[in-house]
């Protein structure tokens, strides 16, 4: 289970950051317009805040208001069983591996899977942090040219027209990009 992270703006100043709940705990009192995003995706999080804290914070989902107990030990595989159709070829092959046809084929996925890993990382950064920059930076100068840089992972460009833009805004824009830049191809900076 991931660990969620929320963090709340009014207009262009930051005033929480942290759990769900902290982050409901923090803005509860507050009056006028707050605006949450959920850091993981760069969506804007709809909350109901009627009521007594205890109230919204029972609103939350389960799996958002309740931090995930971590303990030591391998979690179950939880295997879910489907139907594969494959070519006799693919059948024999797959017979031939070490472990069988179901062994093999968990290897190739995952293989797979961190093959593509750091270009999934990137996009879903870039999307997150576009989705925040749009939603509290759409109309800030530079926008527009910030939101390419992003996407051709142009750090220092990105950096440079985001420079003006309110304090608040620009460093949670930044931190949401990082991963972004972190894993760019080579020679994009």
């Amino acid at each position: 289970m991931a660990d969620f992270h929320w963090t709340a703006f009014r207009g262009e100043n930051r005033i929480a950051s942290g759990s769900p709940a902290e982050v409901v705990t923090a803005i509860k009192g507050e009056h006028g317009s707050v605006l949450v995003f959920d850091d993981a995706t760069g969506k804007p999080v709809d909350l109901d805040l009627r009521g007594t804290l205890e109230d919204c914070l029972g609103r939350l989902p389960r799996d958002i208001a309740e931090p995930v107990e971590r303990r030591p030990g391998r979690p179950k595989l939880g295997v879910v069983p489907r139907e594969v159709t494959l070519l006799p070829r693919h059948w024999e092959w797959l017979g031939q591996q070490p472990g069988g046809a179901s062994v093999a084929l968990r290897r190739l996925v995952d293989a797979a899977r961190a093959a593509g890993s750091s270009g999934d990382d990137r996009r879903r950064a870039q999307e997150t942090a576009d989705r925040f920059m749009r939603a509290l930076a759409g109309d800030q100068p530079g926008y527009e040219e910030a939101a390419r840089a992003l996407y051709a992972g142009q750090e220092g460009r990105f950096k440079e027209l985001t420079d003006s833009w309110p304090i608040d805004v620009r460093d949670h824009a930044r931190y949401l990009a990082r991963a972004a830049f972190e894993t760019s191809p080579a020679g994009a900076k």
